[in-house]
């Protein structure tokens, strides 16, 4: 699963992932491979995701909007 994490000024990662966890606007939820299509709005909270090589990362967001599809998982945040 591909995994881009973009705010107005740069991106913050890409990459290949397993999952990743996410402060939805209505609770937490995660997306694993093969997840089905969804958009959805952030709240402030963490991002955390673990890697193909199980490195994990956390990302402390003020808010944004996620859309997976096809397994593209695409952030994008207000700030980091």
């Amino acid at each position: 699963m591909f995994l881009e994490i973009i705010t107005p000024d740069k991106k913050i990662y890409e990459g290949e992932i397993k999952r990743i966890r996410l402060p939805g606007s209505k609770g937490l939820f995660e997306i694993l491979k093969n997840h089905a299509p969804i958009i959805s709005t952030l709240s402030k909270g963490v991002i955390r995701v673990i890697d193909e090589k199980d490195r994990r990362y956390t990302f402390e967001v003020s808010g944004g909007i996620v859309e997976n599809k096809d397994n593209t998982v695409i952030v994008l945040l207000e700030s980091v």
